[in-house]
């Protein structure tokens, strides 16, 4: 049965937010893909026409949503070539692993001397396991969120995870969750940040080569 409701919540970076409808006991989900439009995407405040669905015990869904008073426009054609984009998610060439992993090994065995030479403190090691801890279960509690539909995790957050030497984790967390391996922009960064980390681990020996840690 077609509603009528007001977008309450929209977060266009993830591309879905929220619809309230007096015919709704509830907030309705909305995802960008559900909604058609010939004037542009969904917006806070905006009035649409929906059909509610429920699926799984997840609560409400809007689907076949367009603007009050637009006919909805047809749906976009599907794209030819998907199967390339896999290769990210099964450690093809685009996973990064002929670099990754290799940097992966050079880092630990930099960290575990820097510390023996004491060069750095006694907890880096310690410290670094945990950041990578840490990093891995950012990526996995953004992935729960996104299948249940939850508010979720800032890119800008995984993001510092791997700046601050959470990067193994990261990666790892891309290849076995399957989660942000295909998105072409998030990998860049990703990648940028572990030249970061890097580089900045670098500059410090660099500096302070000959300062013994205490």
């Amino acid at each position: 049965m077609k509603k009528e409701g007001t977008i309450i919540r929209w977060d266009d970076e993830r591309g879905f937010g929220f619809v309230r409808s007096p015919d709704s006991t509830a907030d309705v989900f909305l995802h960008v893909r559900d909604f058609r439009s010939r004037s542009g995407g969904p917006r806070q405040g905006m009035r649409i026409t929906f059909e509610e669905i429920h699926m799984g015990g997840k609560g409400p869904r809007a689907v076949a949503a367009h603007p009050v008073g637009e006919t909805a426009a047809p749906p976009p054609v599907p794209r030819a070539r998907r199967k390339p984009a896999r290769a990210a998610a099964t450690g093809g060439p685009s996973s990064g692993a002929w670099l990754i992993l290799p940097l992966m090994l050079a880092h630990a065995g930099f960290v575990l001397w820097a510390t023996w030479s004491r060069l750095m403190p006694w907890w880096v090691p310690f410290a670094w396991v945990g950041v990578n801890a840490g990093a891995f279960m950012a990526y996995w509690i953004d992935k729960y969120a996104a299948q249940q539909r939850f508010w979720r995790t800032p890119e800008l957050q995984l993001h510092v995870w791997s700046l601050f030497g959470g990067w193994s984790g990261a990666w790892f967390a891309q290849q076995l969750l399957r989660h942000k391996s295909r998105k072409v922009d998030f990998r860049q960064t990703y990648f940028a940040t572990v030249v970061a980390h890097c580089a900045g681990l670098g500059y410090w020996f660099w500096m302070f080569r000959l300062q013994p840690a205490g």
